[in-house]
């Protein structure tokens, strides 16, 4: 027993106790505790270095194969020099502010990716999930003005007259700048061709310092091009309201509809029955796109629509508010033209304000003898021809500068198009001169009676 206590590793008050112990048994007892405890402290030194072992042993052991298989893949022109594509996707996760319900679905998907071979077809539809899902903006929101006279400034700027339409813009911003969260009516800009609406919808983007995307709606048929083809299908992507946020890069801009009265429906479903999710205040906080299968916030994008005529389905029109765009009076397109369309003919054809230049009398001729619309496209379309004439004349002709007035007017476009305000010069009978109201403005309107054969029916043709 003395000699066993000898070599145990106990303290020395332990080894004092041993020592006064008189009885041989009771020694021994002693000693074989002691030894025990020893023992049972051995084993448990014993499972932890195993378990370390074994822990750095597995560690070293994925270490050396995901080397090799770098390596292999490199070797077969799999890996791009050996990146690691799924830490970059997964890097690319931790980094981007996804939604719970997104982060946990693209999680899903990345696992499912390391599993595949990167040369599958499979493999190849989980990576461009992957890149839809973390390209498109989560919470990234530009800074919005809320500076009205700002507005009011760029809208005078940008277009002339419109006057009642502006006021009202105005008064909506006025309105989104109290509030935190867009809701209320989405704008709908209802007038003919030419009169500024797409315009008018980017004046509102600079106004409030929103990003400006434009989605052409007209002859759209397909619901999958609102709402995105599902996964299973080959070359499928997010619809064009998904896309257009990828575009824009933040999570408010100003998303134009264009002509929403150009939609129609077939077979393949109706895009306008979609647009209602996404332009209902109370449901875009909840978009859900087919290709991506998560929700996607919607409710911080300001919608405005434009349409030509009021043919749009009702629950459509239920959730917008019109705001009607008329024509421009004659003095209004004189004042359009000397502002923005003439300096734009001289830029374009690389012309200096003093070589070419248009009097009020041949734009008041241009306007009422050229064209015969609401906006001012035709009128544009005019000018520019005068432009390429002059540009012309002054390179044949080495003349220093061509003026355009009423008397020469004819020389460069032709023979008029139009009569305005005039009726025949003699009285005819059954000929009545009458007033007639269009998108254009007023005209001049000749109703003629003629007496034919027949049941005494009076017909109007």
């Amino acid at each position: 027993a003395d000699t066993v206590a000898s070599h145990l590793a106990i303290k020395i008050p332990e080894k004092q106790e041993m020592l006064a112990t008189l009885s041989v048994k009771e020694r021994l007892e002693k000693a074989m505790g002691f030894m025990e405890a020893e023992i049972s402290v051995l084993q448990v030194e014993k499972r932890i270095r195993s378990r370390v072992k074994r822990q750095m042993e597995k560690t070293q052991r994925e270490y050396y194969l995901n080397e090799q298989m770098k390596a292999i893949q490199k070797e077969l022109g799999e890996g791009e020099d050996g990146r690691d594509e799924a830490a970059e996707i997964e890097a690319r996760i931790k980094k981007t502010k996804l939604s719970k319900e997104a982060r946990e679905k693209a999680e899903a998907e990345l696992k499912k990716l390391r599993t595949m071979s990167p040369m599958s077809a499979e493999s190849t539809v989980v990576r461009n999930y992957l890149d839809w899902i973390l390209s498109i903006p989560w919470g990234k929101n530009s800074k919005v003005k809320h500076d009205l006279a700002f507005a009011q400034n760029v809208l005078d700027t940008d277009h002339f007259g419109l006057d009642k339409v502006k006021d009202r813009i105005v008064e909506y911003l006025a309105v989104q700048s109290r509030q935190k969260k867009i809701k209320g009516p989405i704008l709908c800009l209802v007038g003919p061709p030419g009169v500024g609406k797409t315009s008018l919808g980017k004046s509102i983007a600079k106004a409030t310092g929103r990003e400006f995307i434009r989605m052409a709606l007209g002859g759209v048929r397909d619901e999958a091009e609102i709402r995105g083809h599902r996964r299973t299908y080959i070359g499928s992507m997010p619809g064009k309201v998904i896309q257009s946020m990828k575009k824009a890069k933040k999570s408010n801009p100003l998303f134009l509809l264009d002509e929403i009265d150009k939609m129609g429906q077939d077979f393949r479903g109706d895009p306008s029955s979609a647009l209602l999710e996404v332009l209902d205040p109370e449901q875009n906080s909840t978009f859900m796109d087919h290709y991506l299968e998560v929700e996607y916030d919607l409710s911080s994008v300001m919608f405005v629509t434009t349409a030509n005529t009021l043919n749009i389905p009702a629950p459509l029109m239920d959730r917008m508010e019109i705001i009607r765009i008329a024509g421009y009076t004659e003095d209004e397109k004189i004042e359009i033209a000397k502002r923005h369309l003439m300096p734009k003919v001289i830029r374009d054809h690389a012309l200096q304000p003093k070589e070419f230049s248009v009097g009020e009398d041949a734009i008041r001729g241009i306007i009422q003898t050229y064209t015969r619309e609401a906006g001012v496209r035709s009128l544009e379309r005019e000018l520019m021809k005068l432009g390429r004439k002059a540009v012309t004349e002054i390179l044949k002709t080495k003349k220093k500068s061509v003026t355009i007035t009423a008397d020469n007017l004819a020389d460069y476009l032709g023979v008029p198009r139009y009569r305005f305000g005039q009726v025949e010069a003699d009285d005819q009978v059954g000929v009545v001169t009458g007033l007639a109201w269009t998108e254009v403005g007023g005209e001049l309107l000749t109703v003629e009676g003629v007496m034919m054969p027949g049941k005494g029916r009076m017909t109007v043709t």
